[in-house]
């Protein structure tokens, strides 16, 4: 459901970025980035600005945040119910302008996960801002070593 508040852009991004989840953006990635685009991770200090290292980051995420067992993304939005069976998904979006919080559940090596992606779009709606912060320190810890296997393995090829 679209909130006034927020920004054609941003309303725009959102379609794109649940399609993209699902596999289903042509352009993928690459369209929805802006070339100058800055992403901070909770397992890295600096954060990092560019289309190609914030790519490489989200691909490593999206193999690393998909659940135990995950085959597809759950995207229902709001979550909820007892019948998650431990997939990444939002479970709630906040929209202001050309920002949202993206909240999300998943699970990690049997471990709960909780956290936000807050995205923030231009007005082409590209991403130029992406900060992801996630809890509870179990996870944090399960996401790192994870993510720095997956970034090597993106590395070597």
């Amino acid at each position: 459901m679209a909130d006034s508040s927020a920004s054609p852009a941003l309303e725009s991004f959102l379609e794109k970025w649940h399609r993209q989840l699902r596999g289903e953006l042509p352009g993928g990635l690459d369209e929805l980035l802006a070339d100058d685009v800055v992403f901070r991770s909770p397992i890295v200090y600096t954060p990092r600005q560019g289309k190609d290292i914030t790519k490489m980051y989200l691909m490593a995420a999206g193999g690393t945040l998909g659940g135990e067992g995950a085959d597809e993304v759950d995207l229902d939005e709001p979550g909820g119910g007892d019948e998650w069976d431990g997939r990444f998904r939002y479970v709630r979006t906040i929209r202001e302008g050309n920002d949202v919080l993206l909240e999300f559940e998943t699970t990690i090596e049997g471990k709960y996960a909780n956290g936000i992606d807050l995205i923030t779009v231009d007005d082409h709606a590209r991403i130029v801002s992406f900060t992801v912060m996630i809890r509870p320190l179990q996870a944090v810890n399960a996401i790192h070593a994870q993510m720095q296997t997956a970034l090597e393995q993106l590395n070597a090829q």
